[in-house]
């Protein structure tokens, strides 16, 4: 299973049934992403929760009004295509109100601090 994939097709589907929290288990890959969605402010809240030796992670939804903070997340890469961008593509692929995440040799990231750090990557997914 594509554990990235399958967390980000929970939060979307999430959204559309405008549920205001879900339960995730836990992997290091989803608790990054997770924070980074955090700290841009599409969702509003990332707990860690410990039972039974079990380890999973607990997102509060954030919504304007009725209006979900998430109106779009597009997976890039997959298990069977894997897309790449070299550190000069990163800014021409984003428009201003999208963000990307990209898995990079420093580990995962936004599409902007990428940029600022100068490294490329995996394109995980784009979020608007």
């Amino acid at each position: 299973m594509y554990t990235i994939g399958d967390f980000l097709i929970q939060i979307k589907n999430a959204y559309g049934a405008r549920k205001k929290q879900i339960e995730y288990r836990y992997s290091n890959a989803v608790a990054s992403i997770g924070k980074i969605l955090e700290k841009e402010g599409f969702i509003s809240k990332l707990k860690e929760k410990t039972t039974d030796k079990k380890k999973s992670l607990i997102i509060d939804l954030k919504y304007n009004g009725k209006v979900p903070a998430v109106s779009q997340i597009k997976i890039i890469s997959k298990p069977s295509v894997h897309y790449f961008l070299g550190k000069s593509r990163i800014k021409r692929r984003f428009p201003s109100h999208a963000l990307g995440i990209i898995s990079t040799s420093r580990g995962i990231m936004t599409s902007k601090q990428a940029e600022k750090e100068g490294v490329g990557g995996e394109l995980i997914c784009q979020i608007s």
